[in-house]
């Protein structure tokens, strides 16, 4: 439980910093994303979530 926090804390911490490092930026690709096709947003969630679990696999076995 202590890791999915920490991983929380660091995701809410990188958003931010997206968020006020690039507000225009980020208002932009929000409206991109809101105007895509429910399909590729599916896609690309499932993908990233495969990706994700992949990196933290990595991690935790020491191979990376």
């Amino acid at each position: 439980m202590y890791d999915f926090f920490a991983a929380l804390g660091l995701l809410l911490a990188i958003e931010g910093i997206i968020f006020a490092a690039f507000p225009t930026a980020t208002k932009k690709a929000l409206a991109e994303a809101a105007e895509a096709p429910v399909e590729r947003m599916r896609l690309v969630g499932i993908l990233s979530a495969v990706a994700g679990v992949c990196v933290v696999w990595l991690v935790r076995s020491g191979l990376f």
